[in-house]
């Protein structure tokens, strides 16, 4: 191991677009010397700069990306682990930690790690739309890569039944179909039909596709792994093209113009 510590710089990049990029985010994959990530990703960064190297790996190689950013760290490299969105938010923060665990790292001696922050798929795509999240909200991924079906399929029902926004990440793919279908079912059995969807396809890059629906007829549009489904609640309503849920000002206080007593 080197003299120098190194550095794990593990990166938001938003949607991915530079435009969508935190000014940290940006400034932290300048300062490293290596960056790691998925591919598509990276490639959506362009131009990383001169003199980096850059390991790029694809889907579900997850766990080599990581080990090999923790080894190079360890090294005295300053590395960058790339996600899209936030790190932490079904990103590779969570997993960057539960390797330096394995290893025993100890922050006080060993490598130094920065987690920088990113927009989330869930309020990239909701801003797209108006502003569907603007009371308590659920997000829920329907892959069942790491979580078993059973578990996910509790979690929705939860989430239907005490009223949450919900958020759906992967909610379907080329082989699989059926879980968007079965939450849909289980959603309906505690909102009606007429409950304002939002179906947002790559935000922010070259294939965006944004959908206002309702959970009647949610099925009839494509949806696929780079969608996210924002489902309403009871109080959402689409006005003018935009999807809003309503904290409760017009409980509490007169929203005519000139008139904001209680």
């Amino acid at each position: 191991m080197s003299d120098y510590r190194g550095k794990l710089l593990v990166i938001g990049i938003g949607p991915g677009t530079r435009e969508q990029m935190t000014r940290r985010a940006e400034a932290a994959i300048a300062e490293a010397d290596t960056v790691v990530g998925y591919k598509t990703y990276l490639n959506l960064l362009g131009d990383l700069g001169p003199g980096k190297t850059v390991i790029a790996s694809g889907m579900t190689e997850e766990v080599i990306r990581v080990q090999q950013a923790v080894d190079l760290a360890e090294e005295g490299r300053r590395v960058a682990v790339v996600s899209s969105g936030d790190p932490g938010v079904y990103g590779m923060a969570g997993l960057v930690f539960e390797i330096l665990r394995e290893r025993g790292w100890d922050p006080a001696a060993g490598l130094e790690v920065e987690v920088i922050p990113g927009t989330t798929a869930a309020n990239s795509c909701a801003a797209l739309v108006g502003a569907p999240l603007m009371h308590d909200y659920a997000t829920i991924s329907l892959s069942d890569h790491l979580t078993p079906w059973e578990v996910i399929a509790r979690r929705v029902a939860a989430a239907a039944g005490a009223d949450f926004v919900i958020a759906l990440y992967n909610p379907s793919a080329t082989r699989r179909k059926e879980p968007l279908a079965v939450t849909r079912a289980t959603i309906t059995r505690h909102r009606p039909g007429t409950t304002p969807v939002a179906l947002v396809h790559e935000a922010y890059r070259l294939g965006q596709r944004v959908v206002i629906t309702d959970l009647d007829h949610l099925l009839d549009h494509p949806v696929g792994m780079l969608a996210t489904v924002i489902v309403g609640n009871s109080q959402t309503f689409v006005y003018k093209g935009f999807m809003v849920t309503p904290r409760g000002y017009a409980g509490k206080y007169r929203l005519e113009k000139g008139d904001a007593g209680q």
